[in-house]
């Protein structure tokens, strides 16, 4: 009687989604959402390598590869938003797909790039295409799992999110330094490593995209556009995935209504965000993403290990911090046989070490998480990275100074912790959209950090590292003020079971 009860009672899509279980389908979602993320960032973020390896080709000069550098997170900053609002009001499936086959056919195009001008068009273009990637793809991910095993899976595509640029490290180190040349007379160019290499990126994009057919759309969207038969079957075929192994049907035959998912425009979509009670929230988020610009940093890496290793590789420099080591005037001698501004393979290794360290790192704390949560998480690592940041170049040592950018660097792990957060704090409807608005504000200060850092390395390179790493601690502070999640996910889910378990047992009485 009492499971007939259970079975015919309306529950809260988080006890449904519960039900579902962790399984099969959980795993291929995270492994897919996983790809997407690194999709996204071989075309986004193609530049860090692709930017100095053409520079000899296109003749670029430190402002251009600045420009070059940046124009990819323009691309962002525009298509945040605008997928954001597209994802909660035509589904994500669909406009993930989408997203995916634009950035990547645009990005094969600017292979072709006759100069530097035609290259940071397409690449800027490419970019605004790719841009909903990494929002929708994490959102769909939580909206598909336990809310027990949120934060891991969150966390863990996180993981390689960190690791992507040393995969992009990875592939171009087999590619770059290749010396074929091949003439290309109706676009007067020669086709070459860092051409190749730029196809070679485009190759995830595709796979995920033929991958996405397969699964499901996000039953939390379809539950709130109002559509609850086929949030049902997109439950049930999730169940029957995770739980192949298992004759049991899903123990759920209706769901609590959410609110309607109407289509309004961007103005009214946005409106609630800016009022009590989330205006709160988006402050704080928003200042986070903001004040966390490392990724500026990231963009350089490849350029600053290339001139760490050339450095040391003569015997010289290993007292001197690493702006010292950037700016040192040495001569260092040329191999005759070496692709001119191929990036060293050491130094490609670095890039890959870093991104290795970073992702191991991220899977640690993504273990630590669940007993200190979010909020403390990001305090703790805020503070200690900061702090580490700051004191890169106080230390007359070459190794220990690498050693500590290579610490400030571990932060980037913080943008994962950020997802979680804002897809906890923000209603279904308003998720995607408030989690692009929030990383906007970060990606325009990002624009800003990669011409400011390129000018500050060469001229004041002491300074980019002690107001950034400053500013940076400060998000130790700004985390403070959001509400403390430890173990509130567990409770939040034990009392919805327990709810439903009083309701059936005060109708059996």
């Amino acid at each position: 009687m009492t499971s007939e009860n259970v079975d015919n009672e309306r529950v809260p899509f988080e006890v449904a989604i519960d039900r579902t279980g962790f399984g099969l389908y959980s795993y291929i979602l995270t492994a897919l959402t996983g790809l997407v993320i690194i999709s996204f960032a071989c075309i986004v973020f193609s530049s860090t390598i692709i930017v100095p390896s053409s520079a000899c080709e296109l003749e670029t000069t430190g402002v251009q590869q600045g420009l070059l550098a940046s124009a990819p997170i323009i691309g962002t900053i525009i298509g945040a938003i605008l997928w954001g609002y597209l994802a909660d009001t035509r589904g994500r499936r669909s406009m993930l797909l989408v997203s995916l086959l634009g950035g990547t056919i645009i990005n094969a195009i600017a292979s072709l790039s006759v100069n530097w001008i035609m290259l940071l068009i397409l690449q800027f273009i490419a970019s605004l295409s790719s841009s909903g990637q990494y929002t929708i793809s994490m959102t769909i991910l939580s909206e598909s799992v336990p809310m027990a095993k949120r934060n891991i899976v969150l966390l863990l595509v996180t993981s390689i999110f960190l690791l992507a640029q040393g995969i992009m490290a990875a592939l171009a180190m087999p590619v770059i330094p290749l010396s074929f040349s091949y003439y290309l007379s109706g676009l007067g160019i020669y086709w070459n490593s860092w051409r190749t290499l730029m196809l070679v990126y485009c190759i995830p994009s595709l796979i995920c995209a033929v991958w996405l057919m397969f699964m499901q759309e996000s039953p939390k969207y379809t539950l709130a556009k109002g559509d609850e038969e086929e949030t049902l079957r997109i439950l049930r075929s999730i169940h029957r995935m995770n739980n192949r192994n298992s004759n049991k049907q899903l123990q759920v035959n209706g769901l609590e209504k959410e609110s309607s998912q109407e289509k309004t425009s961007v103005k009214k979509k946005i409106a609630p965000l800016f009022k009590r009670p989330l205006v709160k929230y988006t402050a704080i988020m928003a200042t986070l993403s903001i004040f966390h610009q490392i990724t500026a940093f990231g963009v350089w890496l490849p350029t600053i290990a290339n001139k760490y290793v050339s450095l040391l590789q003569t015997g010289e420099g290993s007292d001197l911090t690493l702006c010292g080591i950037y700016n040192a005037d040495i001569d260092i001698p040329e191999d005759p046989d070496a692709v001119p501004c191929a990036l060293d393979t050491t130094a490609l290794t670095i890039v890959l070490s870093v991104g290795a360290l970073q992702s191991v790192v991220n899977l640690l704390i993504s273990v630590v998480v669940i007993y200190t949560g979010r909020r403390n998480t990001v305090m703790a690592i805020a503070g200690f990275c900061g702090i580490c940041g700051i004191l890169i170049n106080m230390v007359p040592n070459a190794i220990v100074s690498l050693v500590l950018f290579g610490i400030y660097l571990m932060a980037m792990m913080l943008l994962g912790l950020y997802t979680a957060i804002s897809v906890a704090l923000f209603p279904t409807n308003l998720r995607a959209l408030a989690v692009s608005l929030t990383m906007t504000g970060g990606r325009i200060g990002s624009f800003a950090s990669i011409q400011i850092l390129n000018f500050l390395l060469v001229n004041n390179c002491e300074v980019g590292f002690y107001v950034y790493a400053s500013i940076f601690t400060l998000s130790a502070v700004v985390a403070s003020f959001l509400p403390n999640d430890r173990l509130v996910t567990q409770q939040h889910l034990k009392q919805l079971n327990e709810e439903i378990e009083s309701k059936n047992d005060n109708k059996n009485l």
